[in-house]
């Protein structure tokens, strides 16, 4: 037999559960499938397991889209305020970190109980460990077979994530379905994560593998100040996670590694104590011992000349790195690209072309910056397919 719904929701992840519970909420018949044994895999690990589910200072310019303007407005529509009340309802204890970042006091399961209690109280349907093997266009409706039997829906919403931890079950379905309905697509690859470096360059700096500072990288105009990460392959921690989304294969990567500071004045004003230990011991006022003594072993000049301190304090300040590639999804956070946002509307994420078919969060071409932002579009993005269904 076919079971029949007004909505059918492929993806038990943040996006597809608040868009089941808003649909829901509003009379529709919702069915969510999910291909794992249980839902909100990615919720539950995220944050160190206390699931960074939103940020305070969430903007449109948190987002990296091929269309910077896509975004703007689900999230205006949904805000972080929206869900806040939602966890408050809820009796969930949080906290603020930096920058706005917002988590669970006690643990990310909160954050999917919530999900999961709202879901039953508007009566969807939750079918677990069901894969979808094909899906038909039947002119009006999308009839889908799938491990557990046939369904048949008016409305099909595709929120299958990207292709990030395929090790939580990640796939690239969603960008099939998109192909299969003639849909483009932006090409997906790793974001928010670590970078390797070359053999030669790994010789030099990771044998300091645990070592951290602060820093700010940039490419061009985008530019994070937070914390670098030095790994047994390369380069991690917040500051590098940030930067990895804007990164292009073999472009370099510029680094200040003290930032809004002065390093060297002490030694410009006077003309003794001018030599690589005194200028490291000036560098260890910025960062660990071990890393300020190896990056003045790699910079250290010709001479110790005004011209030469200010030379070294320059590159100091613009420290070229280009990585040898990425860690790859297998550690990315996320997956940018995705669905082309031209082929959806932004105020319901529907397909243009094909009435009925929806897309939403990770797998559409929106990806947000580290601390948070990649859940609220996740949010915003289903609240507002959700009540368009």
């Amino acid at each position: 037999m076919t079971q029949g719904f007004d909505a059918i929701i492929l993806g038990a992840g943040a996006a597809g559960l608040m868009c089941a519970i808003e649909a829901g909420k509003r009379g529709r018949r919702v069915a969510v499938l999910e291909l794992a044994d249980r839902p909100g895999k990615k919720i539950l690990i995220s944050g160190g397991g206390r699931c960074n589910f939103t940020n305070i200072h969430c903007r449109p310019e948190n987002f990296l889209s091929a269309n910077p303007h896509f975004a703007k407005s689900a999230l205006a529509r949904y805000t972080p305020e929206h869900l806040l009340a939602l966890v408050r309802k809820h009796g969930i204890a949080y906290h603020e970190k930096t920058l706005g970042q917002l988590f669970c006091d006690r643990s990310s399961r909160q954050i999917l109980d919530m999900l999961l209690a709202e879901c039953a109280d508007a009566g969807v349907d939750l079918f677990l460990g069901t894969r979808t093997e094909q899906i038909e266009d039947a002119g009006g409706s999308f009839i889908l077979q799938t491990s557990k039997g046939a369904f048949r829906a008016t409305a099909l919403v595709i929120a299958t994530g990207g292709l990030s931890i395929p090790k939580m079950g990640a796939t690239g379905f969603g960008y099939e379905v998109a192909r299969q309905f003639g849909m483009n697509i932006i090409s997906p690859r790793p974001a928010l994560v670590p970078l390797t470096l070359s053999a030669d360059d790994c010789a030099k700096l990771c044998d300091l593998s645990g070592v951290s500072t602060e820093i700010t990288a940039s490419i061009g105009r985008h530019r994070f100040r937070e914390k670098m990460l030095i790994t047994h392959r390369g380069l991690s921690g917040p500051a590098i996670l940030q930067i990895s989304s804007y990164w292009a294969q073999s472009k370099p990567i510029e680094i200040d590694l003290a930032p809004e500071k002065q390093l060297f004045m002490p030694m410009l004003a006077s003309v003794s104590g001018r030599d690589a230990a005194r200028a490291a011991l000036l560098l260890r006022e910025q960062m660990p011992q071990r890393l300020a003594e190896r990056v003045i072993a790699l910079a250290q000049p010709g001479s110790w000349t005004n011209h030469a301190l200010q030379e070294l304090e320059a590159r100091l300040h613009r420290w070229p790195v280009t990585p040898f590639g990425t860690e790859g999804y297998d550690k990315a956070e996320v997956t940018a690209g995705g669905v082309d946002t031209n082929e959806l509307s932004s105020t319901t994420m529907e397909c243009k072309r094909v009435p009925g078919l929806f897309f939403i969060g990770e797998v559409v071409d929106v990806t947000g910056h580290l601390g948070g932002f990649n859940f609220q579009w996740a949010w915003a993005s289903g609240a507002a397919a959700g009540g368009a269904l």
